[in-house]
């Protein structure tokens, strides 16, 4: 899907009105966003099609993740897909398990005395982070039956 095209979508559920107001902008300027920029001079680039430049130009996915906490999720990025390699199955599952009890080790340190600090906190979170991005890569593996990723990864 296109960016104007979601945009689009987006406006039509929503009260166009309410938006330019809450963002301070023109409807025309809303419009113009969910209408194609293809030269000819009737869309504009819109914030998302601006994002997606800002992140391929810095190479910094910190941009897609500060996006995502904003609306209350996570970002993961998707696993590099190649020929299956089955083999592989069991080190990447060791691996999940050892994040997984990273993870706990953090938490067990962290609240030994009964609460926990921020900087803890941040430990905890990215330790967290870490778990499900690998947990993420292989259940993709799984999905598409693609295990080449974990062997790339295995000593």
């Amino acid at each position: 899907m296109q960016s104007h095209e979601l945009l689009r979508e987006v406006l039509q559920k929503s009260s166009v009105k309410q938006v330019a107001a809450d963002l301070g902008l023109s409807l025309s300027m809303l419009y113009k966003w969910a209408e194609p920029d293809e030269g000819d001079g009737s869309g504009t680039i819109n914030p998302l099609d601006r994002i997606e430049g800002l992140i391929r130009s810095t190479g910094d996915r910190r941009l897609v993740q500060w996006i995502c906490e904003r609306a209350g999720g996570f970002f993961i990025r998707n696993p590099k897909h190649h020929q299956p390699h089955p083999d592989y199955l069991i080190p990447a599952t060791n691996e999940i398990v050892q994040e997984f009890a990273d993870l706990l080790a953090v938490i067990a340190g962290a609240a030994a005395d009964n609460q926990i600090t921020p900087k803890e906190a941040k430990n905890i979170r990215g330790r967290w982070e870490e778990l499900k991005s690998v947990t993420e890569g292989f259940v993709a593996c799984c999905e598409g039956g693609n295990f080449s990723p974990l062997k790339d990864k295995s000593p």
